[in-house]
């Protein structure tokens, strides 16, 4: 399944939550993030992206998509980093 994730944490936990993320998923723009996960992968990061959180003050957004094959992407402006340059 195709996801795009994105983030609001306290500054405390900024860098840990963008390690986290980078292990699974592609770093397109500061805290969003896209890339293709199994269940257990989601299942994983979701776990692991609770621990680092304050529930009361941060939260993480996850979006299904589905597909990348059915779906569309518009960029405006410069495109800090194309999911499509990975090796």
């Amino acid at each position: 399944m195709y996801y795009i994730i994105v983030y609001d944490v306290n500054v405390k936990r900024v860098t840990k939550m963008l390690k986290l993320m980078r292990e699974y998923v592609n770093h397109v723009q500061n805290s969003v993030f896209e890339g293709e996960l199994t269940d257990a992968q989601l299942e994983e990061l979701k776990y692991r992206a609770k621990e680092l959180m304050n529930p009361e003050e941060d939260s993480v957004i996850i979006y299904k998509v589905g597909s990348k094959r059915w779906s569309s992407r518009e960029v405006l402006g410069i495109e800090k980093q194309s999911p499509d340059n990975f090796l």
